[in-house]
C-alpha cells in the first residue's frame, strides 16, 4: 500500500498548488480543483488506513510512522467537514501543505510495528485514537484561522488594505469558525480522555496513573475548558480568542510531541521510530 501513500502525499502537494493558485489568482476553479485533489488523497489515505485496520484489528498507531500518518489524515478529514459547513475555502491553504508535510514527514521513520499487538486491541482503545485525533486537528484548524483572523484585522486597521483583505473572509466568519473548531475538538478531547481512562483501567488497573501524557492531556483539556468558559461567560472574542487558540495549538503540540520526546511515559512508545 506504500504506493497508495505516494499517491497521497503527491495529491495534497497539488492541492497545496492549487489552493496557492486561489488566493493569488481568485479563480474558482482552482478552489474546486484544489479541493477535488484534496479529497482524492483522503481518500487514499483513507483506503490505506482501513487497510490497515481490517489486517491487523486495530487503528495503525503502532510507531511515528503510522501515528502522523493519522494525523494527516485527521487533519484533512476535519478540513473537510468544516469546509462543507462553513465554506472557508481559504483555510485550504493551510491544510493541504501541513498535511503533505506531515505525511512527506511520516514515510521517513520506519514502518515496523514498535509495541506488542494486544495493546492496541479494544473499541475502548479505538475510540480513545480516533477522537483525539480528531479533536487535535480541529484543534489545529482553529489555529491556523486563528493566524487568518489576526492577519485580516490588520489590514482592516491598516490605512492601505493589504493583499489579503480581499482575499480573506470576514472577521465574523473566522471567528464563528473558530469557535465551531474549538467546541468539535473540546468535545472530541473530552470522549478522548474518558474512553483513555476506561481503557487504563481495563489495561492496567487504573484510571489515572499520572503519566506526563496524562497530566499533559489534563492541561491542554483545561486550557480549551477555560478558553470556552471566558467566551461564554466574560465574552472572550475576535482577537484575544484568536490568540488563544494560537497558545492552545502551541500546549496541544507540546502534549503531542514535546511529552513524549522529552518525558519518559507509557504513551512514548507511540511516537518511537
Amino acid at each position: 500500500m506504500q504506493i497508495v501513500v505516494v499517491l497521497a502525499i503527491l495529491l495534497y502537494m497539488l492541492s497545496a498548488a492549487a489552493y496557492c493558485a486561489y488566493l493569488f489568482l481568485q479563480r474558482e476553479f482552482l478552489q474546486k480543483a484544489g479541493h477535488i485533489l484534496l479529497s482524492l488523497g483522503f481518500a487514499c489515505q483513507t483506503a490505506v488506513i482501513g487497510w490497515a485496520f481490517i489486517d491487523t484489528g486495530h487503528v495503525p498507531v503502532n510507531n511515528l510512522h503510522e501515528t502522523l500518518s493519522i494525523v494527516a489524515w485527521a487533519l484533512v478529514g476535519s478540513f473537510l467537514a468544516l469546509n462543507a459547513r462553513f465554506h472557508l475555502r481559504v483555510l485550504g491553504i493551510y491544510t493541504a501543505p501541513l498535511a503533505a508535510f506531515i505525511l512527506l514527514a511520516a514515510i521517513q521513520f520506519p514502518r515496523e510495528p514498535l509495541q506488542p499487538e494486544n495493546m492496541l486491541r479494544g473499541i475502548w482503545l479505538t475510540v480513545h485514537i480516533i477522537t483525539i485525533f480528531i479533536g487535535d486537528a480541529a484543534f489545529a484548524l482553529a489555529a491556523g484561522i486563528g493566524v487568518l483572523y489576526l492577519l485580516q484585522e490588520r489590514n482592516i486597521k491598516a490605512k492601505t488594505r493589504g493583499f489579503f483583505f480581499k482575499r480573506l473572509p470576514s472577521l465574523d466568519l473566522l471567528d464563528t469558525t473558530a469557535y465551531a473548531c474549538i467546541v468539535g475538538g473540546f468535545t472530541m478531547l473530552t470522549i478522548g480522555l474518558i474512553s483513555g481512562m476506561v481503557y487504563a483501567k481495563i489495561l492496567w488497573g487504573r484510571f489515572w496513573a499520572w503519566d506526563p501524557k496524562e497530566v499533559w492531556s489534563a492541561v491542554t483539556w483545561i486550557f480549551y475548558a477555560v478558553l470556552l468558559h471566558e467566551r461564554l461567560a466574560v465574552g472572550w472574542r475576535g482577537r484575544r480568542a484568536a490568540v488563544m487558540a494560537i497558545v492552545g495549538f502551541a500546549v496541544l503540540l507540546f502534549t503531542f510531541f514535546g511529552v513524549n520526546f522529552l518525558l519518559k511515559g507509557h504513551h512514548g512508545q507511540f511516537t518511537q521510530w
